[in-house]
């Protein structure tokens, strides 16, 4: 008998825990539905990569470019790289935004200390340039020291960034993913032909 309480017992305990777990969400407001809002693209915030050498330096650059853009469009990064990424040409506004969205990016970077020296980018630059032979060796013989005094890597960022076709790199976009992919990667070529471009001059 006292077996059969228990088990005839066991679903009313089991609805008074529930009630008792609901009752506490209730209390602290779970029953209100709020979606998430977007993180505010004027905040200041941590930007790291997975990568390294040029393809970090880059990848930072474009969160913290978008976020400096989506700031000044007054929207939040995740409607800006919606609406990049749609077909079609974009707007003057989103293009200058853009532009001086990266440049603030790269000053940002200069400020926390991120940027790293250009000799650091430098033998990934001369294996992805078409050089000849005897050029790149006097290139990677010159010093460290030599290479940092004379090329700022926010200088060659800034250059890189001016000289950018933007409007062509964002028509006809498939998907944010690919914006993301389109920018860095022009950003990267950018930088690697402007080091490439200076680091002969001193060769």
């Amino acid at each position: 008998m006292t077996h059969r309480l228990r088990v005839a017992g066991l679903p009313l305990v089991a609805l008074l825990l529930v009630g008792g777990v609901l009752a506490v969400q209730l209390a602290y407001g779970g029953g209100r539905f709020e979606p998430l809002r977007p993180a505010d693209p004027c905040a200041t915030r941590t930007v790291a990569s997975h990568s390294e050498g040029i393809e970090a330096l880059t990848e930072r650059l474009v969160l913290l470019g978008l976020d400096n853009a989506a700031c000044e469009l007054s929207v939040s990064r995740e409607q800006l790289t919606l609406e990049l990424a749609q077909p079609g040409e974009r707007t003057e506004a989103e293009i200058a935004a853009l532009r001086q969205g990266l440049l603030a990016a790269v000053d940002q970077m200069a400020e926390d200390g991120s940027l790293p020296p250009a000799s650091e980018l430098t033998d990934e630059a001369l294996d992805a340039a078409d050089l000849n032979g005897f050029v790149e060796a006097v290139v990677r013989a010159i010093p460290d020291s030599a290479i940092d005094a004379a090329l700022k890597t926010q200088d060659v960022l800034q250059r890189a960034i001016a000289d950018l076709d933007l409007s062509a790199l964002l028509v006809d976009l498939a998907d944010q993913d690919r914006l993301n992919q389109q920018i860095q990667a022009a950003i990267t070529r950018a930088v690697t032909d402007s080091l490439i471009a200076r680091l002969r001059d001193l060769g």
